[in-house]
């Protein structure tokens, strides 16, 4: 139900931001890290290939939707 629906998304952000927040301590995590850029490039390259991800997923709903295949209330 969209109630349900509420409270569990709320729940979820909850459980994110406790988790965010007890991220542990930035002086061990940059130890972890090393001084390289090897994590700065694997995250970029993440984000990059996310995005472009997104894009074609986005591009097939909204083909799905144009031929009727995936409901959609009409633009405002």
């Amino acid at each position: 139900t969209p109630a349900a629906l509420v409270t569990y998304a709320e729940a979820c952000g909850w459980a994110l931001a406790r988790a965010h927040a007890r991220t542990g301590d930035s002086a061990a995590i940059a130890g972890y890290l090393g001084k390289g850029t090897t994590f700065d490039v694997a995250v970029a390259e993440f984000s990059h290939a996310y995005a472009d991800q997104t894009e074609r997923d986005f591009q097939a709903l909204r083909n799905a939707a144009d031929h009727g295949a995936v409901p959609m209330a009409p633009s405002a």
